[in-house]
């Protein structure tokens, strides 16, 4: 029988594809937008992630996910800077949500105060996709708009505790295999895995709606 790490793995495979391959995210990577998608992309990031740590400090004691609450992840601060580096020192008050960002961050909010197993989905959809994809982002952002390497505007993916990160990735899927969830409780993690992917989805396809390529 699969590991339940396997499991989610499997189960979100096509969503995965969906969310990386999206027109969005292929025109930014591909250098055909500027640098004003890259900024917006990072604004939403900022909601998703501001919805995820808000309730990291109440869910470190949780049995659930306390496990999963790591320091070296959090990348709420490192979204800042890079926001205030995008936008200037006064980014705050330019700062707007696109409604499927809205949907997404109320999302993981309602699972950080209602469900615990469900945010341990969410967390495990963002942390370990910037630990993993995010890594070529950063590299492409880099070289098309100059940022310094691992430096300011890039900072959100490079996560400097983290030494070694297949080890980590490693470790993070064996505490998935531990999680205190029976069978049918992990069969509602895996939808609201699936469930992340689409919200992550809607909202490249919202930025690909603000950031058109001209036909």
């Amino acid at each position: 029988m699969d590991s339940f790490s396997t499991l989610i793995r499997t189960a979100s495979h096509e969503q995965h594809v969906e969310a990386e391959t999206s027109t969005f995210m292929s025109d930014l990577l591909g250098g055909r937008l500027g640098v004003d998608a890259y900024a917006r992309y990072t604004e939403q990031l900022w909601f998703v992630y501001e919805a995820l740590e808000a309730s990291a400090g109440r869910l470190a004691s949780d049995p659930v996910t306390g496990p999963f609450i790591r320091p070296q992840l959090m990348r709420l601060a490192s979204l800042e800077r890079d926001l205030a580096h995008l936008r200037g020192p006064g980014w705050r008050t330019g700062l707007t949500a696109l409604p499927a960002t809205g949907e997404y961050a109320a999302r993981v909010r309602e699972c950080a105060e209602e469900w615990p197993a469900g945010y341990v989905a969410h967390h495990y959809t963002r942390y370990l996709g910037d630990l993993s994809g995010g890594q070529i982002i950063r590299d492409k952002a880099e070289r098309t708009w100059g940022f310094a390497r691992k430096g300011d505007g890039v900072r959100f993916y490079v996560f400097e505790e983290i030494g070694n990160p297949a080890a980590f990735k490693r470790e993070y899927r064996e505490l998935l295999d531990g999680i205190r969830a029976d069978d049918l409780e992990k069969q509602h993690v895996v939808a609201e895995c699936k469930r992340a992917f689409a919200l992550n989805t809607a909202v490249f396809r919202a930025l690909g709606e603000e950031f058109p390529l001209s036909a």
